[in-house]
């Protein structure tokens, strides 16, 4: 699946109710976002600097302010740290929240321009 695909079934996943998805949607749509954002990353990356690509995140996410911009690398930053918490969570930890999901969503949609440069 592509980055537009997996945001397309996180959307899915935030409107609609599915059956059998209760108390599962959420980590499940957190992870599809984080999916298409790293997928988006590894697009990018490939274009304009291919020795990025096997970099940890962490990585990746300080040198995009000098690829992409400041905005564009605190998005990512901000969708990239916020998934990540949610994806991975302990037995006390919540859920995120539709309104948390919804933010990255958008977040990751507006990187998506990082791909057709």
């Amino acid at each position: 699946m592509n980055p537009d695909e997996l945001l397309a079934e996180a959307d899915h996943l935030l409107t609609a109710q599915i059956k059998g998805t209760r108390g599962l949607w959420p980590r499940a749509c957190a992870w599809l976002i984080r999916l298409a954002l790293e997928q988006t990353l590894d697009e990018f990356w490939a274009c304009e600097l291919p020795e990025a690509v096997n970099s940890s995140m962490r990585a990746q996410l300080l040198l995009l302010p000098h690829y992409a911009g400041d905005e564009v690398a605190a998005n990512a930053r901000d969708a990239w740290f916020g998934l990540a918490r949610a994806a991975h969570h302990h037995s006390y930890d919540l859920a995120p929240t539709a309104a948390e999901l919804r933010r990255w969503y958008h977040l990751v949609k507006g990187l998506s321009a990082l791909a057709d440069r």
